[in-house]
């Protein structure tokens, strides 16, 4: 019975569960770490996050093959092994998933490969190889998401993708449509078109990048504008039909209806929680209309002895939100005092990045909130210039009467590498004083940051602002 106890059942091998798991570990608590899947890391490192990264940067060396000739350095047009490419990224996702795995074995995790059902709030029901139970004092749901398909747009045929197919890369195909401006289907669209592919992007809302500040997003969608054969806004696809020579589409525009045909079509439009067959209903657990589990600060649900995390209690999907929460649940299941309040950074790794934290500047217009917007345009930087970057844009929205740092929005070239002063800067309490008398190196794009916060008090070194732009 002592066997198949434990202090700890994670249910989900993701960033957060094997977080959640580590930590419970680390504090003295005997811990089972259950996923259904050969390999443990989940889809972020999986089918998600590390093997669109990947990809990404090839398509970034590409592009920047390109953009060389501006500097007098031309290449001959790239040749795309496929299966090589292929081949790299399941590489990467072998040797992390293989050091996640060392991880649990270092930190004595239990790792169990099944799928867990609920008996009850502190029983499990494993299913692989024949049924098994085991208990627990505390679960920790971490069982993710999945890409979220609408009726309309489900089609049996293989050139219709999700998220996860389309990572795969089946084919490069001569024509893309891609469903969805978000951040998933504009950096997949930047990967099939980097490899070779015509790519149009439909939204159905009238700007991309649902929650980013419109003047982050603006230099990314003009450079878009110009690889992409389309972007097309206040769109919706009403119609996918299969048909030989390709995927019929039928879109809803302002001024009637369009129909086209596409080799492939990517749907990107939302993901939804993963839920089903847990047997929740043998439990207290109790789910938003949304169908996402509904959880207080302490990551705890209504069965005071299961909590969960990540994708699975809602928006923001993001790893690092999930790590957080999994490190959160397992110190309160451990007796400290812990609660989720933390600054979350949100990164679209497409060209250029976006990459924001903290209070938005839409955020603040909608709450009437009292904040100064400090804007250093990367025109005005030494670094962008060196790189022929100058589309980026660094911003701070700051407290009109403290100066104090209540959000940071940047545009350019590492933006999501960027992003981290950011977050320190919100977490501390930084003002705006704080960040100027930082002395950043030179030439570098952190200076952005700097110069940024420079304007709020008076004038940033390499911009001059006149009074009428101040604000």
């Amino acid at each position: 019975m002592a066997d198949s106890h434990y202090d700890v059942a994670v249910i989900g091998g993701g960033p957060g569960g094997y977080a959640a798991a580590f930590q419970a570990a680390d504090l003295g608590l005997r811990t089972a770490l259950i996923d259904q899947d050969v390999q443990l890391g989940g889809v972020c490192l999986l089918r998600g996050c590390i093997p669109s990264k990947a990809l990404l940067h090839a398509a970034r060396l590409i592009t920047d093959a390109e953009d060389a000739q501006s500097w007098g350095i031309q290449f001959e047009k790239p040749k795309v092994d496929l299966e090589a490419l292929r081949r790299r990224t399941q590489a990467v996702i072998g040797k992390l998933t293989k050091g996640v795995q060392t991880l649990a074995s270092s930190r004595k995790v239990g790792v169990i490969k099944a799928r867990a059902t609920f008996n009850n709030g502190t029983t499990l029901t494993l299913s692989r190889d024949g049924p098994r139970e085991i208990s627990f004092a505390h679960g920790i749901l971490a069982t993710g998401a999945r890409p979220a398909i609408p009726p309309s747009l489900k089609v049996d045929d293989p050139r219709v993708m999700d998220s996860t197919s389309a990572l795969d890369l089946p084919q490069i195909p001569g024509r893309l449509l891609v469903v969805g401006g978000g951040y998933i289907g504009l950096e997949l669209g930047t990967v099939y078109q980097a490899l070779g592919s015509e790519v149009t992007v439909v939204e159905a809302l009238q700007h991309l990048v649902n929650g980013a500040d419109p003047d982050l997003v603006r230099p990314l969608q003009l450079r878009m504008q110009r690889r992409f054969k389309a972007i097309k806004l206040t769109t919706k696809v009403e119609k996918l039909e299969p048909r030989k020579d390709g995927i019929a589409v039928t879109c809803s525009e302002a001024d009637g209806s369009t129909k086209d045909v596409f080799d492939r079509v990517l749907v990107a439009v939302g993901r939804k929680p993963n839920t089903e067959q847990l047997g929740l209903e043998q439990t207290n657990i109790a789910l938003s209309k949304q169908g996402f589990i509904q959880v207080d600060r302490h990551m705890r649900t209504a069965e005071p002895t299961v909590f969960a995390i990540g994708d699975v209690v809602g928006e923001p999907m993001l790893a690092h939100k999930a790590s957080h929460e999994g490190l959160m649940a397992a110190r309160v299941i451990a007796g400290q005092q812990a609660a989720f309040d933390a600054t979350i950074p949100a990164v679209i790794f497409t060209d250029p990045e976006i990459a924001w934290c903290g209070l938005t500047e839409e955020g603040a217009k909608a709450s009437g909130q009292a904040v100064t917007i400090a804007r250093f345009p990367w025109a005005a930087s030494g670094r962008a210039t060196t790189l022929g970057r100058n589309d980026g844009l660094t911003k701070l929205m700051l407290d009109a009467e403290s100066g104090r740092v209540l959000g940071v929005g940047i545009c350019g070239v590492g933006a999501g590498e960027l992003i981290a002063e950011g977050v320190l800067a919100v977490e501390m309490g930084a003002v705006a004083e704080d960040v100027a008398a930082s002395i950043h190196p030179h030439p570098t794009l952190s200076e952005t940051v700097m110069e940024a916060a420079e304007a709020f008090h008076g004038q940033p070194t390499h911009l001059y602002l006149s009074k009428t732009s101040k604000r």
